[in-house]
């Protein structure tokens, strides 16, 4: 009995259950009358192999892209027009070597100006050290002078103060003097009165005492006027002295001030030209900077592996990414630096990577060549690409392959791992699994496949470790027997 396609398609799940049931039934049937069907001796040589010891290499597989260890894209820290490429793709640079120059004008100008200021300032500076010092000493002068007139103010009033009491003292003895001297002129003009009526004396003899007398009187009157103008002038002189002795010590203060005031605005103005100085000289700096900074130069030994700017091309900085592959017209170059292999090595081999194990690399485009290298870096998070869990792995690559791998090549790599020695090892064709369990199929007493259960080691290719359930010599099946 057929059954037609549009049969099939309008219940397919009945016919593919019923195909997967007599699947099942024929390969149990086939398994059954294989396990129950004797083996001859030589048939059994040919389908089997034995268990046997030796040393195995843990070698695992994987491969790798070659990417520069350090890559960054070379922009101007200041927009500005290129002038002059000195590098072109391909070149190999030291650090430190001028690969551009921008266009510097306007910074030359920038920089006169600001050399001419900071002279400028360091002139005024040195004038002010020369002219502070006079300020100084010229106020420091006035001090002395102000004290040498309070001195002598101080003095001309202690000697009026001794003086004058002197004086009027002396003015008063004269005058008990001339007083006592003018009582005798008078008593004998009295006297000689009467002896000149009587004609004892004569008139010119008279008149001599009389003369006499007068002389005396003035003398007395003077003297009582200078008495009492010494006694009027005592206390102006003294207070005039006093003032002035007051004025002399204020114009000393005054100048003493004044010393103290211009030492400390000496300092400030000192300090103050200094820093004016010192910003001058931090401009010079800064032009000096950008001035350098218009030649771009390598920041390490590399190669130059892209270019993106040509002379003539206004260049801003604003490339952000240090990867050649995201930059933009903004950068001048990329510049990369030494080689590494990073490989994808898949999660069920990663705990078999350690680093510093040693690694050989080929690529296509040198088949009779192996460049040597070690692992430097794994990877701390998985990538799954393609529902696929691998590590990625960062490769050292010896100086052989520095020389002749480039960037962006594919290469195939093989981690050389620690040799396992007297290991039990089966063809991985062997293992079979029954019932969820892991085992090998080995003949019985009547040379009849049979399941035993073992514990694998290492999976290398064709080959399996067997760490129990198996004996060294023990036959396992890598191909069943037909059924008769």
């Amino acid at each position: 009995m057929e059954i037609s396609v549009s049969n099939k398609a309008s219940r397919p799940l009945p016919w593919i259950l019923a195909v997967m049931t007599g699947g099942l039934l024929f390969v149990g049937g086939l398994t059954y009358r294989m396990a129950t069907t004797p083996v001859s001796e030589s048939k059994l040589e040919k389908m089997t192999v034995k268990a046997q010891r030796e040393s195995l290499a843990v070698d695992i597989e994987a491969s790798g892209v070659v990417e520069p260890i350090e890559s960054v894209n070379i922009s101007p820290k200041n927009p500005g027009r290129l002038v002059q490429l000195r590098v072109e793709q391909g070149m190999r640079v030291k650090e430190g070597q001028i690969l551009a120059l921008m266009e510097h004008t306007e910074i030359k100008a920038e920089g006169k100006y600001a050399e001419a200021n900071y002279k400028q300032a360091l002139a005024e500076l040195e004038a002010a050290k020369v002219r502070i010092p006079s300020e100084i000493q010229q106020a420091q002068t006035r001090y002395i002078q102000a004290q040498t007139q309070l001195e002598q103010a101080k003095a001309s009033l202690k000697r009026a103060t001794a003086r004058i009491p002197r004086e009027i003292e002396q003015i008063q003895a004269q005058i008990i003097s001339a007083r006592s001297g003018l009582q005798l002129a008078e008593s004998r003009v009295q006297d000689n009165r009467k002896l000149l009526d009587e004609g004892a004396i004569t008139k010119d003899r008279y008149r001599e005492l009389v003369n006499a007398y007068d002389s005396a009187l003035a003398n007395f009157i003077e003297l009582q006027n200078k008495l009492e103008q010494a006694k009027n002038t005592q206390n102006p002189e003294i207070d005039q002295l006093r003032q002035e002795a007051l004025q002399a010590q204020a114009a000393m203060a005054e100048a003493q001030i004044q010393v103290e005031e211009r030492k400390q605005t000496a300092q400030i103005e000192i300090a103050s030209l200094e820093a004016a100085a010192e910003a001058a000289k931090a401009q010079v700096e800064q032009v000096v900077i950008q001035f350098q900074d218009t030649a771009i130069r390598a920041p390490f030994d590399g190669t130059v592996t892209q270019k993106y700017a040509n002379p003539g091309a206004f260049v801003t900085p604003t490339t952000s990414a240090s990867s050649t592959a995201s930059a933009t017209s903004s950068s001048i170059v990329a510049l990369a630096r030494g080689l590494k292999v990073v490989a994808k090595v898949p999660e069920v081999d990663i705990a078999m990577i350690q680093q510093g194990q040693p690694v050989i690399i080929t690529a296509d485009a040198f088949p009779n060549e192996v460049f040597q290298g070690k692992v430097v870096l794994m990877a701390p998070e998985a990538v799954v690409e393609a529902n696929v869990t691998s590590f990625e792995v960062t490769i050292a690559i010896g100086p052989t392959g520095q020389e002749k791998l480039l960037s962006r090549m594919n290469v195939d790599v093989k981690f050389l791992g620690q040799e396992i020695s007297n290991a039990l090892v089966v063809p991985t064709v062997s293992i079979v699994t029954k019932n969820g369990e892991t085992g090998v199929m080995v003949a019985d007493e009547n040379e009849k496949p049979k399941f035993k259960p073992v514990t694998i080691g290492q999976v290398l290719d064709e080959k399996t470790q067997i760490l129990s359930g198996l004996s060294s010599g023990e036959r396992v099946f890598i191909d069943l027997p037909e059924d008769k």
